[in-house]
């Protein structure tokens, strides 16, 4: 390979020196300030990821999908509760198939079917055994109002005689979508509950009795 010296570039050594010192001092003329620290994603990152709320939207959020339900359904109108808890209809997308055994571990009792005086002392048992803040449904014509039963002696004419009443699900026997609208209510006014009075036990039972 023959050596010569000339320069294989096109242009000469001094005129890329040249070229190359103006773009430098063009860059130093548009650096004499230090450039913002990129940290703008720390103010978005919050915005992002903080929600403000109130302590009642807090618990009325995780109460309503997390309820948890006890039965009480002593006649036929029991089915059609089963029904709604079976896969067709798919109570579990509230939070509450699992059926409690236990009323201490239950916070909803769904009442169905005639109920007599010989079994009302169990209702009211049976209430009583579950925790504060509790509700109740009342499904079919018999649980509101004794139904065609009502004039009997020995039939309570409405589970609202023994314990309060929430949300009222009318029909004989009402089908598994009334039930789940009943559900829905229920939801509802789960929402507008407020923290400050469910704290204080006996300002919970008066405001329960004022509703009744």
């Amino acid at each position: 390979m023959e050596v010569t010296g000339k320069s294989k570039y096109i242009y000469s050594d001094s005129e890329l020196d040249r070229s190359e010192g103006q773009i430098i001092e063009t860059l130093k003329a548009q650096s004499q300030q230090p450039l913002a620290d990129p940290d703008a994603w720390l103010d978005e990152e919050i915005d992002r990821n903080i929600l403000l709320t109130t302590v009642d939207a807090v618990f009325d959020w995780a109460r309503r999908y997390s309820v948890w339900p006890a039965m009480f359904a002593p006649a036929c109108c029991a089915f059609e509760m089963i029904c709604m808890a079976a896969s067709r209809f798919d109570l579990s997308r509230f939070g509450m198939e699992i059926f409690r055994a236990s009323p201490r571990q239950a916070d909803l009792m769904l009442c169905a079917g005639t109920m007599t005086w010989k079994m009302a002392p169990q209702l009211k048992r049976i209430y009583e055994q579950m925790a504060e803040p509790k509700w109740v449904i009342a499904m079919g014509a018999c649980a509101i109002s004794g139904g065609i039963f009502r004039s009997s002696y020995a039939v309570v004419p409405g589970y609202n005689r023994i314990i309060p009443v929430d949300v009222y699900v009318p029909g004989c026997p009402p089908r598994p979508e009334a039930v789940l609208h009943g559900i829905r209510m229920l939801h509802r006014k789960i929402a507008e509950g407020h923290v400050n009075i469910e704290l204080n036990p006996l300002k919970a039972k008066q405001e329960r009795l004022k509703d009744t």
